[in-house]
Order: structure tokens, then C-alpha cells, then sequence
């Protein structure tokens, strides 16, 4: 291990639906953290490692903070984002080029409170129709606060991706690493199955039902050189239930099915996957139905 081995904790922070998954995503080159076009997509902080040969960046992805939603939800995934920002060595503010909006102005001014440096990362810059009208922008961005850097960036087409890690790297202290160096993540496979689950979940059902669900892995065996796993999606009406299962049980069995797919490719095993849905009446505004669900980060 060379003298200047470098390790520490890194926050990607930012309000929903700027790419923050995304970007953890392409800095680690293997899909980690699910992600959808949807707000909120992200309920958990997620820790993503990526060890070269003198650097361990351990990423801690996280929802997106925002203004508005009185539910139980709603809070704990803004007390998730909050304490991701707490005892790290680092964060990286992500926004969208072009678009400051009142929940930008409140991300940061949590990340003040924090008193951490902080990297400013400007995403979306490959949707740009005016590349000249980003340098004004990056300019005005300077004034909001002394950052360490800002990155313009494409997390999607993995452009800039390099300069953003350098910035990072420097922000790191000298020691050893604190996990293994083929680990990418803290979190099981049986929370990982559960995330894609959710995922297929987000994107297959539009605009009809992306709030009111959630995802419990009630078993999770290794047979031979298979895994068997049975899932629960809960959602909180009836009628909900009736649009997950879908005509004949078509919708059911097309999540399972891209679930599946995403899990094989993901743990490099065959998977059986069984899904049934049941309703939990009002569980996104019941703290105790939360905690039981998983929610228990913070």
C-alpha cells in the first residue's frame, strides 16, 4: 500500500431527480443503486466502494431532500439525507445545469450547518441546447458559497466523471482502508433483491402508484447453485393491489420477470422469484409500520 494511500467517507447529497444515483452508479461502473425518472426513487442511504491502487472512495448515496410531503415518509427520507451529511470527509452537491430551484437553496443550506467540504457537482450538462450559457451559470454558482470545486458533469454519458474523483481524492485524509478492496457495498443481497424489486416497481407503473409501495423480502435461500426468493409488495388500498397484479396477473409477472433478470445478472446465479401483494393500510404515514418495513437508517 503506497504512502499516500487515501480513504474516507464521501456524501452525494442533492433534492430529488438531479442523478445522484445515477452518477454512484457510473463512478462505481456497475449498477449499485436503482433508479427511475421519478422523484424519490431512492428511500435508503446506500453505500457504494470503489478502491483503486491509492484510494478508497466509500460514496454514500442518498434520497433526495425536499420541500413539501407531510407523511412519515416524507420525513424519514429527508432525516436519511440529513444525517448522510454528518461525519463524512466530504459531499458532493449535485444539481442540474441551468436550474437553481428553492429545494437547490435548502440542500445547501443543510450542507452550511454541516460544515464539511464541498464539492459541487453540475449535472446534466449533455442536455445543454446553449453550451455558452453555462459558464454564466457556473459563475453565479460560485457566489452561493466558497466551494472546494464545481464540476460540470454527465452522469448519465459518464463525461467529466474523472475530474469530479480527482477534486474528491484531494479532500480525503492519509490512512488505511476500511473495507475489503473487491467490496462494493455494506448492504446484503437480500436488501439489494428488495431495491430491485422496487425499482421494476417505479418504473412499470407510471404515474398511477410510485409512492405507495414497498418491498419486503420474506425469505431468501440458496439452493444449490440457485437462489429461491419470496417477496412482498405492499401498497396501502385495494385498488392499488388490483393495478400491481394487472390484467390476469400480466403486470405481476412482467416486474418478476424484469426483476429476475436484473438479480441474475447482479448476484451471477439462477434466481426463482415468487411475488404476491398485499395491502398495509395508510404504512407511508405510520412510523411504526415504517420501522417495521425496514425504514430504519436514522
Amino acid at each position: 500500500m503506497s504512502d499516500d494511500f487515501r480513504s474516507g467517507y464521501i456524501s452525494i447529497v442533492g433534492r430529488p431527480n438531479v442523478g445522484k444515483s445515477t452518477l454512484l452508479n457510473h463512478i462505481l461502473q456497475q449498477k449499485l443503486c436503482i433508479t427511475s425518472r421519478k422523484p424519490q426513487t431512492t428511500r435508503h442511504n446506500i453505500i457504494g466502494i470503489k478502491t483503486i491502487d491509492n484510494t478508497q472512495f466509500v460514496y454514500v448515496d442518498t434520497p433526495g431532500l425536499h420541500k413539501g410531503g407531510k407523511k412519515a415518509m416524507n420525513r424519514y427520507l429527508n432525516r436519511a439525507a440529513s444525517s448522510a451529511m454528518m461525519d463524512v470527509n466530504a459531499i458532493v452537491f449535485v444539481i442540474e445545469a441551468l436550474n437553481w430551484t428553492d429545494e437547490d437553496q435548502q440542500v445547501l443550506e443543510k450542507i452550511k450547518d454541516a460544515k464539511v467540504p464541498v464539492i459541487l457537482a453540475v449535472n446534466k450538462i449533455d442536455q445543454l441546447d446553449d453550451k455558452g450559457s453555462l459558464l454564466p451559470f457556473l459563475a453565479e454558482l460560485g457566489k452561493k458559497m466558497a466551494f472546494d470545486d464545481i464540476v460540470p458533469l454527465s452522469a448519465l454519458k459518464g463525461k467529466n466523471l474523472e475530474p469530479l474523483e480527482q477534486s474528491v481524492r484531494k479532500l480525503l485524509p492519509v490512512c488505511e482502508p476500511f473495507y475489503p478492496e473487491d467490496q462494493i457495498t455494506d448492504r446484503s443481497e437480500r436488501f439489494l433483491a428488495s431495491e430491485i424489486i422496487r425499482e421494476k416497481l417505479m418504473r412499470r407503473l407510471g404515474q398511477e402508484l410510485p409512492y405507495g409501495i414497498s418491498v419486503e423480502i420474506e425469505s431468501f435461500v440458496e439452493e444449490g447453485s440457485m437462489y429461491r426468493i419470496h417477496a412482498v409488495i405492499w401498497v396501502e388500498r385495494k385498488g392499488q393491489k388490483i393495478i400491481v397484479i394487472g390484467k390476469g396477473g400480466s403486470m405481476l409477472k412482467s416486474i418478476g420477470k424484469d426483476a429476475r433478470v436484473d438479480m441474475e445478472k447482479l448476484f451471477d446465479t439462477k434466481i426463482f422469484l415468487e411475488l404476491w401483494v398485499k395491502v398495509k393500510e395508510g404504512w407511508s404515514d405510520d412510523e411504526r409500520a415504517l420501522r417495521s418495513l425496514g425504514y430504519t437508517d436514522v
